[in-house]
């Protein structure tokens, strides 16, 4: 095979779009952006051939800054969309991004059930614990004595949501941590969780230096996990419920059964469906 025959080696910046984001200087999106553009050229995703779907939020801005399919959607319904469309087109690589208020706050509820649905499709969501967009307010994974945030200048007072514990108990597939500052890291990981079969949630800890600047240490604080992925769901519980939230890697792999309906259509002649809803 000579060189004219080798197929061509899609690079990161390939899955980059045109438009440059706006995210504020030293954020930790920039590297899930950079982390997520090498684990589609690793894997040689064509664009064409994946969707980012998204809700709202600092990190939700992702499907704009890349050149594959995109929805930027409502407000915690990011896994709707990305479900529905992973149902009707099962062969796209649907990825959903988000933050840790659009994903465990307004959008918690859709959160439980995907993981308990368990499609063919990966969760990346930044957690900076504070809702940055909106100027820095409490999310649900803040601690609760965090006094800076300006609706809560007392700290919230209630324990933060596990994200990782809730997951695998609502039947996650795959579930794995990360750091915004490890790359190359990131995207190895990122690359384990489109391959594995049924829904992936892996979270990415993305420092907010505006309204976290004690964030930026968490690149000095970050411990591998000391054990080998299980797939026994009792071990990962025990695991994650000692875990102090600094332990990365991927902390799970399960066999369960992927979600994919049977597609089939009932409507032969268009004009008898519209008669239907006609009034």
């Amino acid at each position: 095979m000579n060189s004219e025959t080798l197929p061509v080696q899609l690079q990161p910046k390939e899955y980059k779009s045109a438009i440059k984001p706006v995210w504020c200087p030293g954020c930790g999106d920039f590297g899930v952006l950079g982390s997520l553009t090498k684990a589609l050229a690793g894997l040689q995703i064509q664009p064409e051939d994946a969707a980012i779907i998204s809700g709202i939020g600092c990190s939700s801005r992702m499907p704009t800054y890349l050149s594959t399919y995109g929805f930027h959607g409502v407000h915690g319904r990011a896994l709707s969309v990305a479900t529905g469309l992973k149902t009707a087109r099962p062969d796209l690589t649907v990825i959903a991004t988000g933050g840790d208020g659009d994903g465990f706050s307004i959008g918690g509820n859709h959160f439980l059930h995907t993981c308990r649905r368990n499609p063919d499709m990966t969760y990346i969501v930044m957690d900076n614990q504070v809702y940055g967009m909106t100027k820095g307010q409490a999310s649900p994974t803040t601690e609760p004595s965090w006094e800076k945030g300006k609706l809560t200048p007392a700290g919230t007072g209630i324990n933060p949501f596990q994200p990782l514990v809730i997951a695998l108990a609502s039947g996650a597939n795959f579930i794995a941590r990360c750091s915004s500052s490890d790359s190359n890291g990131t995207a190895r990981i990122l690359m384990e969780a489109i391959r594995h079969p049924g829904f992936s949630m892996v979270q990415i800890l993305s420092p907010c230096v505006t309204f976290r600047p004690e964030q930026s240490e968490w690149k000095h604080m970050l411990v591998p996990s000391p054990r080998e992925p299980t797939s026994d769901p009792a071990k990962a519980a025990r695991r994650l419920l000692r875990d102090h939230g600094l332990y990365t890697g991927i902390l799970y792999v399960g066999d369960r059964s992927v979600y994919q309906p049977k597609l089939e259509s009932s409507v032969t002649d268009l004009d008898e469906f519209e008669e239907e809803f006609r009034l």
